[in-house]
Parts: C-alpha cells; structure tokens; sequence
C-alpha cells in the first residue's frame, strides 16, 4: 500500500483460546475423538439452562420492545437495579449514569483500553486474560506492563512488587484486577483487594477489574467486590451475565463507574467510553430485560449454589488426580471454572512426544510443531491435543513466560470429566518420559 494502513497495535491482538479450535477441527476431520477444554463456554459443554430461565426469555422475546434499540447506556431499568443491588450492600455509592452497557465484556475491554491515551498503560496481571493483555497492548503498540501472579502463592500477586513495578514505571495510570481470576481460578482475599487500592491511592492511579465471576466462589473462599474496597478511587468494574447465568451468545456485559467526579481526566475518559458507545446506538435489548427477572427468580440462588458446588467438586477430582504429579505444580481452584497446570522449570524440551497411531494426524502434529521457536507448552499441547483429544490451551498465550496448561471444569457428566482427567494425567506422564 502506499501508506501504511496496519495498525501499531496489530500484532498484540492473539487469542490462543480460538486459534487451538481450528487445529482441534482439522483433528476431528481426521477421526480424532476431541473433548474441549479450551473456552469457558457452559453452554457448549452441555450445562443445561434451566426451564423457568428459558420462559423468562421466551416471555420478553414476544414483546415487540425487545426488538428495538434501548437507551445507548442501556435500560433505565435495568441500570435502576444494578444500582439498588450495588447500593443496597453499602458499596460505593453509583446511580445509573455510572453504567454502561456493551455488547458483551469483550467490546467493554476494547473501548476501555482503546480509549485510553496511547502513552497511557494499565498494569495487568502475568498470566491474564488474553482478552485484557492484548487489547492493552494493541492500545499502547507494545507489550503489555505486567505484575506476576505467584503459582507458589496460590496465584496471588506480591503487592510489594506491584507497588515496585507502579513506582517506577510512570507510564501506568491503571491497574487491572480479575477477581475471581481467569485462568488461574484464584479469589483475591479482602485485604488483598484493599492493599491493590491503597496502592493506587498513593500513586493516584485508577483500578479496572474484572468480575465476571463474582458469583462463582467456592471452597469457602470470601472476596468483595471491588465497589466495597474502592474508597474514593477512581475504578471501573466489568460484569455480565455470559458466566453466571450462563448465556455467553447473548453478548451482554456491563461496566459500572465508581468516584467518577473524583478526577476531572478519569470523568472525561469515561465520557469518550460512552460517546464511542453512542457512535454504536446501543447494546442487544432483550438479555438486558432479561436480566432483572432471572436473578430475583425464587430458584435462582438455589440454581448458582448447585453450579458451584459442582465445580467445587470436580476442581477437587482435577486436583487430587494431578496434584503428585512429579515436574507439575497445580492450585486447588477456588473461583470461576478454570485451573491451570504449570510445569517446572527445564521439564518440557522439544525432543518430547507422544504416540500417535494415525500417520496423517501424526505428520499434522509434526508440521504444527516443526518451527524451533514454538513455546515449550505449545508444542506439548498440540501434542496432547492429538494423542489423547483433549483441548486445552497453553499458558504462555496468557501472557506469562510460565510453561503449563489451561483446562476448564465444565464438563458436566463426572464420569466423562473423570475420564478426561486419568487420560490428562497418563498424557502428562508419558510426554515428561518420553525425552
């Protein structure tokens, strides 16, 4: 082209999570049996939407309203109880001028980094969400700013070293907080929270957090959400229903402001948030009329505890089949439906494999791994991913030079999810032997 029509960014935009699906369809083709572990998709691993939630939606789809555009924020009243449910737990105070509403939590992550200044960064979590990292970095056009998330620590961060890394790097104006964590399944503690705010009271920064599984906590594990931390910092918190409900096809997520008057840069950053919204009219009408109806249905706490007591039980079988396994080191998740499966320094090579009787899966496998500067965790995946079926995603695509594995816990019959589990374990075995 005569003029460079690429963006700076573009090379940050990866999502590991969906490329390994395309591999996983070429082996289905081939006759390879695939379970997948990839994507935190509930629905397509077979959990089924109870039936007074499928007559809620049905009911409001035969208003001819929910066919039409709503407010560009989204529905008064919808917003309306938001705001009673934030506000009637003593959080920070919001009315519905602090919410907005977007067409799922992904194009919410999109403008809200992609509307910062470009030399303005916000500090993410290594590994994290590669939804987050990447729009982050695509912002800016370079890598993304990290903090670590300590695997011998339950996945926490050292707030020491996040207020090292803030100090002198004066470029960040933001941290990102996911709590419960994707993709380690971690639930950051009260005071955890509270120290990540002090932190960006002092050096007056604003906090992003990521709580779309803020119902999703188990193993009697308690966090809060951020809104009853913040205090009087500048904060933006992401929520949706995709997860919890779950309906991740009805692309309907939401962020809510805290302290917006409390920094008159903060407050224009969020109106360029909501005019690039308006740009777009508005966001899909029916799950957000949906949504007051189906949380304040009798069944619906009942419905949320036997979701996580399931996945509180299969983190566990997860973890009790994995946890000795010589080179691994694996956390007991304790939030959402994500575990992730680290290996120890110097235990993967590129001399391991494992056997593969198909000769046209086997060359496939060979060629997608033949370039000598694949990621350890990579190879090993594709690897699995051939032998045994099992689709995970490796944890160097979140972001991290860590080397493991991501599953989810969302296989909903236990002998399957049982099965799959022994076959990871023996797949794991028999690749760490096979060098």
């Amino acid at each position: 082209m005569r003029t460079n029509i690429v963006h700076i960014g573009a090379e940050e935009l990866t999502y590991e999570i969906r490329n390994i699906v395309r591999v996983a369809e070429k082996l289905k083709t081939l006759g390879v049996p695939v379970y997948m572990e990839n994507i935190g998709d509930p629905v397509t691993k077979g959990e089924e939407i109870p039936a007074w939630m499928k007559e809620i939606v049905a009911q409001l789809a035969m208003e001819d309203a929910c066919y039409g555009y709503c407010p560009t924020q989204g529905l008064l009243e919808t917003r309306e109880f938001l705001v009673a449910l934030n506000n009637g737990n003593g959080n920070c105070p919001i009315t519905t001028d602090d919410i907005i509403f977007f067409n799922g939590l992904g194009d919410a992550i999109t403008k809200t980094y992609g509307f910062l200044r470009r030399t303005a960064r916000v500090i993410t979590p290594s590994p994290t969400y590669t939804t987050h990292s990447s729009s982050e970095a695509a912002h800016a056009g370079l890598p993304p700013v990290c903090y670590p998330l300590d695997p011998y620590n339950g996945w926490l961060p050292d707030p020491d070293e996040l207020r090292r890394r803030v100090k002198y790097n004066p470029a960040v104006a933001g941290i990102l907080v996911i709590n419960p964590d994707n993709p380690t399944g971690a639930v950051y503690p009260v005071h955890l929270l509270k120290e990540i705010v002090a932190i960006a009271e002092e050096f007056d920064l604003f906090i992003i957090a990521d709580e779309i599984y803020q119902n999703l906590v188990f193993n009697g594990h308690e966090t809060e959400p951020l809104a009853a931390v913040i205090g009087e910092v500048p904060a933006i918190s992401m929520k949706g229903i995709s997860k919890e409900l779950p309906w991740p096809g009805s692309r309907c997520g939401w962020i809510e402001v805290y302290n917006v008057n409390r920094d008159p840069q903060f407050k224009s950053y969020i109106q360029s948030i909501l005019n690039a919204k308006m740009i777009e009219v508005c966001s899909t009408t029916l799950p957000q009329k949906s949504l007051p109806r189906i949380v304040q249905h009798p069944e619906y706490l009942e419905y949320l505890d036997i979701r996580r007591s399931r996945y509180e039980r299969f983190a566990q079988i997860a973890y009790d089949s994995l946890k000795d396994l010589p080179g691994v080191l694996i956390n007991r998740t304790n939030g959402a439906f994500y575990m992730i499966v680290a290996f120890e320094d110097g235990c993967l090579n590129h001399g391991q494999t494992l056997p593969i009787s198909d000769r046209s899966v086997a060359d496939m496998v060979a060629d997608l791994t033949s370039d000598p500067h694949i990621q350890p965790d990579k190879r090993f995946v594709y690897y699995l991913l051939a032998a045994t079926g099992i689709c995970v995603v490796p944890l160097t695509s979140f972001n991290t030079p860590l080397q493991g594995f991501r599953l989810t816990l969302l296989e909903p019959d236990e002998d399957r999810f049982r099965k799959m589990i022994a076959t990871l374990r023996h797949g794991i075995e028999d690749y760490l032997r096979s060098d």
